[in-house]
């Protein structure tokens, strides 16, 4: 059900985030992205390159009438690309809705004779704007006659939710109905068909302009030869080129003359647009179920679980792999959106991830609650990281093997209740078993008054016999505390053994499948079983082999007690640390 649960809810994340399009302004970074990187390693030659006539600041500083008396600038621009022979002109310059001879006597006439001779020799389309109000602005209808009623376009562009222009549509939204726009038109006018789609910036370089002072003046000066070769066979669009006026965001920056421009002049938008039309054709959305098929099936990722380090970098795999694949899209002519898919990587994926770090976390905190206390902490932390393998079986190790009695235990319980035996033992384990973790080692079993701990295994240590001595060295210390307080309460003091050898056993799990221990056996074990028991014949309260006394480097208080024969082995070379005090009494560390 869990498992079954979360495909189901990761298809249906799928299908409502392909549907509302919840993650689009992620694709419209994305898209912003891609351009870049396509103008940067693969941009693509324009078929039909458009030239840029522009008004800049040197224009209007040359031309000093306003813009609605450049009647004669017009006229003569128009004449001399249309002498050029250019392929198509358009103005995305708004002409006046109204003659002006009463001011200037024969403008008019000068335009419109311009207007005349271009439309005979080339198409010409003359730019539209609407009002504040959404109202067409109109042109004044002589001038519409000389270029004719279908050569015009709106120079209106669709504009993103995040105000950035990548989109040719001449469904407008000023009036929720299609309209003829400049760059349409201009498509129109040289038999290209015209639909809707993302603008290709990857097509083409950055534009540069030619001044309109500069064609005007080539042609005062019947420089024929500069215009041919300016003009000759090219879409050309006459609009503002100016810092602050007509400017608008765009995906990548279009303007050669200013490497740093964050927006760019609406006439380079309008012959980007035309590039698209004259090329290979805007870039049209992949079908919508390719997408939404691809989101469900990351979706099925929920039912993958592998390590945390192997999801971490699978995750941003998938993300690459999407970004290159739409990127490839994008260059062939395709939008692919992809921000949904990777979502539903991450969320699929790494949903699942944190759920079953989750769920194994809180597995780790119920064993570590219910059985650390059975166990010593280095083998539960084996046991949660799966260091520890689970089956019978063991491995050869070096360690040293820890054993501690107490002495006279059979006397001391014969005084006590069953709790209160329990309750002793309690107490003294209580002090001693965090002195032999703190020295890194592990308890292996309670024996009733005995312990047993190793140290080495299953945690590795640089010297396994200097952390054992250690450890026996503080219980020692900590047992003259301990009588401290028993004398306050009149009893009896306590005496102990220790027994310690290092040498190679096999650690490891020891019974049955369905019932086992954690230990260490071999000789090491048994000859340090044997040597606490020799602390009752020597009268020192530690006793330990040679080849722990070799590893030691501070061992200055052992005292060399020769070779001593143990039951069941060859004698063992012994050395002895803390002598008792004969004066202890009858109860003394060699009393059974």
């Amino acid at each position: 059900m869990f498992r079954t649960g979360g495909v189901v809810l990761s298809l249906l994340l799928a299908f409502l985030l392909s549907y509302v399009r919840l993650f689009q302004p992620l694709d419209l970074v994305l898209i912003d992205a891609q351009f870049k990187l396509l103008r940067r390693i693969a941009v693509r030659p324009a078929m039909a390159d458009v030239v840029i006539v522009g008004i800049d600041e040197t224009t209007a500083a040359v031309f000093r009438e306003p813009l609605a008396l450049w009647h004669p600038y017009f006229a003569k621009f128009l004449q001399a690309v249309s002498s050029a022979g250019a392929a198509v002109v358009g103005l995305d310059v708004v002409l006046p809705d109204r003659s002006f001879d009463a001011i200037v006597p024969g403008n008019d006439r000068r335009l419109l004779t311009g207007l005349l001779i271009a439309s005979r020799n080339i198409p010409v389309v003359l730019g539209l704007t609407v009002d504040l109000a959404g109202q067409t602005r109109p042109i004044y209808p002589a001038f519409v006659t000389a270029a004719g009623s279908d050569a015009l376009g709106y120079v209106l562009l669709p504009v993103d939710f995040d105000g950035v222009v990548r989109r040719f549509d001449e469904l407008i939204e000023w009036n929720g109905k299609s309209v003829p726009t400049l760059a349409g038109q201009m498509a129109r006018k040289i038999d290209r068909p015209v639909g809707s789609g993302l603008i290709d910036f990857a097509v083409g370089a950055p534009f540069d302009f030619i001044p309109l002072q500069t064609v005007l003046a080539w042609w005062d000066a019947g420089d024929t030869r500069s215009l041919k070769r300016a003009f000759s066979g090219k879409a050309v669009l006459l609009g503002s080129v100016l810092k602050y006026e007509d400017r608008h965001a765009s995906p990548v920056n279009l303007v050669a003359w200013d490497p740093h421009a964050v927006n760019v002049p609406g006439v380079l938008l309008h012959a980007q647009a035309l590039r698209s039309l004259t090329g290979d054709g805007l870039i049209q959305p992949l079908s919508s179920w390719i997408p939404l098929v691809l989101a469900m099936g990351t979706g099925l990722l929920w039912l993958w679980t592998p390590r945390v380090l192997v999801a971490i970098t699978v995750i941003p795999l998938i993300w690459a792999i999407c970004f290159t694949v739409s990127t490839v899209a994008l260059a062939n002519g395709y939008e692919f959106p992809v921000a949904t898919i990777m979502f539903v990587v991450t969320a699929a994926a790494g949903g699942r991830q944190i759920l079953e770090t989750a769920t194994g976390l809180r597995e780790r905190r119920r064993l570590r609650s219910a059985f650390g206390g059975y166990v010593s902490p280095p083998v539960m932390q084996d046991i949660l990281t799966g260091k520890l393998h689970p089956t019978l079986g063991g491995e050869k190790k070096f360690a040293c093997v820890l054993f501690s009695d107490i002495r006279g235990y059979t006397t001391r319980s014969e005084h006590m209740s069953p709790e209160e035996t329990i309750a002793f033992l309690n107490r003294y384990f209580k002090r001693i078993v965090p002195i032999i973790h703190a020295q890194g080692g592990t308890v292996i079993s309670f024996m009733g008054d005995g312990i047993m701990a190793v140290f080495g295994v299953p945690n590795s240590l640089p010297n396994p016999c200097v952390a054992a001595y250690r450890a026996s060295c503080a219980i020692l210390s900590d047992r003259r505390q301990l009588n401290d307080e028993l004398a306050e309460y009149a009893e009896a003091p306590l005496k102990i053994g220790i027994g310690l050898h290092a040498g190679e056993g096999v650690a490891g799990h020891i019974g049955t499948a369905s019932r086992h221990d954690y230990s260490m056996i071999g000789d090491v074990t048994n000859v340090a079983s044997r040597l606490e028991g020799v602390t009752k014949e020597v009268g020192y309260r530690l006793v330990c082999s040679r080849t722990v006394y070799d590893q030691l480097s501070e061992r200055d208080d052992l005292v060399p007690l020769g070779p001593h024969a143990i039951k069941g082995h060859s004698p063992v070379d012994i050395f002895g640390f803390d002598p008792v005090d004969p004066n202890e009494g009858p109860d003394s560390v060699w009393s059974p």
